[in-house]
């Protein structure tokens, strides 16, 4: 899943726009398609926002009409139809060390509090999962600031960090880890200057000694089973879930909390929220939880 799957609350009213017309039926059963395969639940107010996204992609297939359209996705046995209309419908948006307050708390308690942890049990390996990497930001935070924290002894540790999404595309940017001056404006120049190269065209690239320590993967987070060997230390999934309905998002927390360590955390986004009656999650501080 995209990390910060926003929908566009565009006005789908704009004169002169000349829209494929969709009936309610189609509308639905696109949308319960979308629930059923990814977990989104697009509300009746984005059928303009479905529309405006899919058309001229189906005017270029050939398709006229949207019973049409859902055949095809049916009909494709690959699931790059499904994947397809989750780039069409979501954009991706995020950024380097956003919601700063959590990834201070990493640096000042949870580094610490894991490696003593770790050091008890004569272990060295530490496992990051960040859920709905989006475009590479967040991912590449965690990194960076873990190599920041340990130092020269990072190599002393076995160290893991997967980033996972669904959409191909934030995927395919994130694997590159190319991003404009207005994109690391967040990084502090030092950090900036230690672990990105300038590009020709004045982009700047994460360095290669980071993006080989990151491993970025497809996974649809509404998966029934997990095919994770082993749990984490930490998973962030921030800004995901307020894109599920509450079931789905109760059902979420419980497969993370059976992937979460004693004495791991769970970072969400501060728009979220956990129902605490139905998890053995301590809450810690807005948007931390954490494993007993």
């Amino acid at each position: 899943m995209p990390n910060a799957l926003s929908f566009i609350n565009a006005d789908m009213t704009l004169s002169g726009a000349c829209f494929l017309p969709i009936t309610d039926d189609e509308f639905n059963r696109i949308r319960n398609l979308i629930y059923d395969r990814v977990g989104i639940s697009l509300s009746h107010q984005k059928k303009g926002l479905l529309v405006s996204r899919l058309q001229g992609m189906m005017r270029n297939m050939g398709l006229s009409t949207f019973s049409e359209y859902y055949k095809y996705i049916l009909e494709d046995q690959t699931g790059q139809a499904v994947i397809d209309l989750v780039n069409r419908i979501s954009t991706n948006f995020t950024y380097f060390l956003r919601e700063k307050a959590h990834f201070d708390f990493l640096t000042n308690v949870v580094f610490a509090q894991i490696t003593s942890l770790l050091n008890t049990q004569n272990s060295r390996d530490i496992r990051v999962w960040c859920a709905g990497c989006s475009t590479g930001e967040e991912a590449y935070s965690l990194m960076i600031l873990m190599m920041e924290y340990f130092g020269d002894r990072y190599a002393l540790w076995d160290i893991g960090l997967l980033a996972t999404d669904i959409s191909a595309n934030a995927l395919k940017k994130a694997k590159a880890g190319i991003y404009s001056p207005e994109q690391i404006k967040s990084l502090p120049k030092h950090i900036v200057l230690k672990y990105f190269s300038q590009t020709h065209d004045q982009q700047w690239q994460v360095v290669n000694r980071v993006r080989a320590e990151v491993i970025f993967r497809s996974f649809n987070l509404v998966n029934p089973v997990f095919p994770f060997k082993k749990p984490f230390h930490i998973i962030f999934c921030r800004n995901v879930m307020i894109y599920f309905d509450k079931p789905t998002r109760d059902t979420l927390i419980k497969k993370y909390y059976n992937f979460t360590l004693p004495g791991g955390y769970l970072f969400i986004g501060h728009s979220e929220s956990i129902d605490r009656s139905l998890t053995s999650y301590q809450y810690v501080m807005p948007a931390v939880y954490r494993r007993e």
